[in-house]
């Protein structure tokens, strides 16, 4: 994660309609920087070795329940060495009913609280991996992201070389934009990059000669995407003559983006050459390479054989 990378506590608290009991200030001034969620049942009974306030903590039916058992005394004893550790919020999930006990101290040591009628386990995996994609590390790149077929493909090259006018037109062929010029690419796993638009650009694309167009607006909402799986890369290059180009497929280009290789083909750009369309060819070929079948290698192979060669 990127030093200072946070999400507000008012965004948590949108995405998942959660209730608010007490916030000590406004929810969008309240930084959540720890993708990880804990549930506190260890805590609970007294045990902080490993407790890390800067996590979410979701106290469910088990912790409900276990402290329903205690004593009043003890009940608000444990309760009030656990508010003490000050974490940076706590939510009952799975419409655990709430305490004065634990209204009150939470006013006290002035601890946000909030609750949700989900299911504990539910809300803990969509919380989860909504704090991996916003917390996740992240760069920027200048390119346009686009999906074309179900295959996130981000289009790459020097300024002018058409990017934008081959999104315009993939757009235009039924496929969807999600961010054009900046792209912020977030490692969401060891295997999965996702990338999105800066907030102020989201939806927009420059044009040459027209100037800034809302594609949500021109095109409809079923044109645009908040974010996408980065599932090749397309780097369009100005066709240079004598250059060779691969003909066949056969070597496969990976580009390297924090850590994570992506399948990438090179596209030479010269007048009369349909882009959308070869980029559409591109994404197809590449769902089909998912499933096993790779054209190129068949191709040589059935070649090799015809030749009376060992493929």
């Amino acid at each position: 994660m990127e030093e200072g990378q946070a999400v507000a506590l008012q965004r948590i608290i949108d995405e998942h309609k959660l209730k608010v009991v007490y916030l000590p200030e406004d929810a969008e001034h309240i930084n959540i920087c720890h993708m990880e969620v804990s549930r506190p049942a260890l805590p609970m009974a007294g045990f902080f070795a490993h407790f890390n306030p800067e996590r979410i903590q979701i106290i469910g039916t088990t912790e409900t329940l276990y402290l329903n058992t205690l004593p009043p005394e003890q009940r608000h004893a444990q309760l009030t060495d656990f508010f003490s550790k000050k974490p940076v919020a706590v939510i009952f999930s799975h419409g655990a009913e709430i305490s004065e006990d634990a209204e009150e101290l939470a006013k006290y040591f002035e601890v946000p609280l909030l609750w949700t009628e989900e299911n504990t386990s539910a809300f803990m995996a969509a919380l989860i991996a909504f704090l991996n994609v916003q917390l996740a590390p992240m760069i920027t790149r200048h390119g346009v992201l686009v999906e074309v077929y179900g295959e996130g493909v981000l289009i790459l090259g020097d300024s002018g070389v058409g990017k934008s006018e081959t999104a315009i037109e993939l757009i235009k062929r039924g496929h969807r934009l999600i961010a054009d010029d900046a792209v912020e690419i977030r490692r969401v796993s060891a295997k999965t990059l996702v990338g999105s638009a800066p907030e102020i650009i989201r939806y927009y694309m420059e044009l040459r000669g027209i100037g800034v167009v809302d594609i949500r607006r021109l095109f409809g909402m079923g044109s645009v995407k908040e974010t996408e799986k980065i599932d090749m890369i397309v780097h369009l290059e100005p066709w240079v003559q004598g250059k060779m180009y691969d003909r066949f497929g056969l070597d496969e280009q990976k580009t390297d983006i924090m850590g994570i290789e992506i399948p990438t083909t090179t596209i030479p750009v010269k007048p009369g050459r349909n882009l959308a369309v070869i980029i559409e060819i591109a994404a197809m070929n590449n769902r089909l390479k998912k499933t096993g079948y790779h054209t190129a290698e068949e191709f040589n192979k059935k070649l090799m054989e015809s030749m009376g060669m060992q493929p």
